[in-house]
């Protein structure tokens, strides 16, 4: 059995190499049909025309699926690790939610491009990193209130310095943004997706474009670290039935309702 088969690591292996591909296909696209220059263009820039549009869209919402599941996996499994320590179980509450929410957040990313729908596709970022951010947040102080004993503390300090630069790469992408955007280099900014190295604002351009794709790859090294605690968990669906038929019918009403009388004088 290989490493990825084992339990459901196969779940956030599939997220960040399904995310990752995500952003590197439709680049190479956008590249290829020169609509962006080769030089780190924002990743929004590269799923803004089409055909690299209809690929950025549908691939980005499987990963918001996928992350999904991931997020839930997780929040079951530390539930079943501490199911008597009130701080923890809150905590991964909390976890869930602002996880859903930055899925939730990458959907609007996927189908409100930038240069159509620019403050909803903002939107749809804060919600992404921002509320992504925090349950990363959530997610490394769960790690240190479970070691030693069901952590160890490799894993939360891998976890906070991942954590941080996510932080890192957020604070540099405001700032160069602001700056960029606060009209001392031109109007019309969001719109443009091709920069000449000479103009004015070519710098703090570049900056931003770097931020971006350094936060991206944060959020999937983040996921990563899932790895080996997925290994040890697995999940299984139980099906009751409600009847022994798949169509309502006079008789198996009948026979149920026979069935029960039965049991209920027994």
């Amino acid at each position: 059995m290989w490493w990825f088969q084992q339990g459901l690591s196969v779940l956030p292996v599939a997220l960040v190499v399904w995310s990752a591909a995500s952003f590197v296909f439709s680049y190479i696209t956008a590249i290829v049909l020169h609509h962006v220059d080769p030089l780190v263009p924002y990743i929004s820039d590269t799923g803004t025309i089409p055909p690299e549009r209809c690929l950025f869209g549908i691939m980005l919402n499987v990963s918001t699926f996928l992350g999904m599941a991931t997020v839930y996996v997780r929040y079951k499994q530390v539930s079943a690790l501490s199911p008597e320590k009130p701080k923890i179980l809150r905590l991964n509450k909390l976890g869930l939610m602002l996880g859903w929410m930055s899925c939730f957040g990458l959907c609007i990313i996927a189908n409100f491009q930038k240069c159509i729908l620019y403050y909803i596709h903002v939107l749809g970022a804060c919600l992404t990193f921002g509320v992504g951010s925090i349950y990363m947040l959530i997610q490394t102080i769960l790690s240190y209130l479970m070691q030693p004993e069901l952590h160890s503390k490799d894993i939360f300090w891998a976890r906070l310095a991942v954590f941080l630069w996510s932080c890192f790469s957020i604070l540099s992408m405001f700032v160069s943004s602001v700056v960029l955007y606060s009209g001392l280099y031109g109007q019309n900014l969001v719109q443009k997706l091709h920069w000449d190295p000479q103009e004015r604002g070519y710098t703090p351009h570049i900056i931003s474009t770097v931020s971006e794709w350094s936060l991206a790859f944060s959020f999937l090294s983040f996921f990563l670290t899932y790895i080996r605690d997925f290994q040890k968990i697995s999940l299984r669906a139980m099906v009751s039935l409600q009847g022994q038929t798949l169509h309502e019918s006079p008789g198996s009403f009948r026979a149920e309702e026979q069935a029960l009388l039965i049991a209920g004088s027994i």
